[in-house]
């Protein structure tokens, strides 16, 4: 695997382990998140943010990773099934139960200098309103 598609791999392994520090490491300071269907934030403060906002209300964890790095490196797509429990009302969406999903959800990296300097997060939300019971 590339040096870029095995950043990305110890990204998803350190989320998958809950450990915040060790994601924020793979990012540049200026890193650019797009959330999935919301606003652009930039900075390793707001991604920070971010990340304990849904370790607030969620737990979760991803399965079936494919990474796919472009030729050059500077671009990585990835692939993966989201298994994740709702377990405390995030603010504008449905109230939280405890309810599980199972999802698909994508991500796109940008990579320069041996760090991560965009995340663009995709999963169906309507999907996700669903399987967590609110009416779509």
């Amino acid at each position: 695997m590339s040096e870029s598609g095995r950043l990305i791999q110890r990204y998803y392994d350190a989320f998958n382990r809950g450990d915040w520090a060790a994601m924020l490491e793979c990012l540049d300071a200026e890193v650019a998140h797009d959330l999935n269907q919301g606003p652009r934030e930039t900075g390793r403060d707001a991604f920070r943010q971010f990340l304990e906002r849904m370790d607030r209300s969620y737990v979760e964890r991803l399965a079936d990773i494919v990474i796919l790095p472009s030729a050059d490196g500077c671009r990585v797509a990835a692939e993966y099934t989201v298994h994740g429990e709702y377990r405390a009302t995030d603010e504008g969406l449905p109230p939280a139960t405890g309810q599980r999903y199972v999802l698909p959800g994508g991500a796109f990296f940008e990579v320069a200098e041996g760090r991560i300097t965009r995340v663009t997060n995709y999963y169906n939300l309507q999907e996700w309103l669903r399987q967590v019971g609110a009416e779509v």
